[in-house]
């Protein structure tokens, strides 16, 4: 049985993206920068379509229910001429959780003496490190792969950066110790396949 086809995009930008904050699963709306993103994700995906000869209405939608990838999968779907509110939601797509950490930056963390021993912690293993009341990596890849195994068509997704990194790990592109570093992009439509993520922007 063949691998289904499956892109996926990140939410589009926040302020809190802008300052730096860790969101994890706080509920922050896009920013007017984060439309335009999510806007543009709907055009590449049209166009890149389009060219495939694909009917957009063929795939399976899913979202995060956070309201960021709510909107952003909204905007992609007005760009592919789709009703905007025909998707489904999957918790299991939700960021991964920073815990006590959530809305604050990296700065703020460095005033407070246990927090900085913790990030050195997470300096010598990004993929394992769970913040205080947290995820790891580790742990949001159970329920990430959870939800992949059970993709059985050709599937477009909106979710988060954490999401992604597992992902990437999950479909063998890098190793664990590499993900926690790999930039995804905001306004780009990835594919996924076995040893192969492609970038479309």
């Amino acid at each position: 049985m063949s691998q289904p086809l499956f892109y996926f995009m990140r939410h589009g930008e926040t302020d809190w993206n802008v300052e730096g904050r860790l969101q994890g699963q706080r509920d922050i709306p896009l920013n007017t920068v984060g439309y335009g993103q999510a806007a543009a994700c709907g055009e590449i995906l049209r166009d890149l379509l389009a060219r495939e000869g694909r009917d957009p209405a063929s795939f399976d939608y899913v979202a995060s229910p956070l309201a960021r990838a709510r909107k952003t999968m909204e905007l992609v779907r007005a760009g592919l001429g789709l009703d905007t509110r025909d998707y489904r939601l999957d918790a299991r797509l939700a960021e991964l959780s920073f815990g006590c950490w959530e809305g604050l930056t990296f700065a703020e963390l460095k005033r407070n003496a246990a927090d900085v021993a913790a990030l050195a912690t997470r300096e010598h293993d990004k993929w394992g490190f769970r913040p205080p009341g947290g995820e790891s990596y580790a742990d949001l890849l159970v329920r990430v792969r959870q939800w992949q195994e059970t993709v059985a068509r050709d599937t477009i997704a909106v979710a988060h950066g954490g999401v992604a990194r597992t992902l990437i790990v999950h479909f063998g592109i890098e190793p664990p110790a590499a993900a926690p570093v790999h930039n995804i992009e905001q306004g780009v439509v990835y594919r996924f396949a076995p040893g192969k993520l492609t970038r479309y922007a």
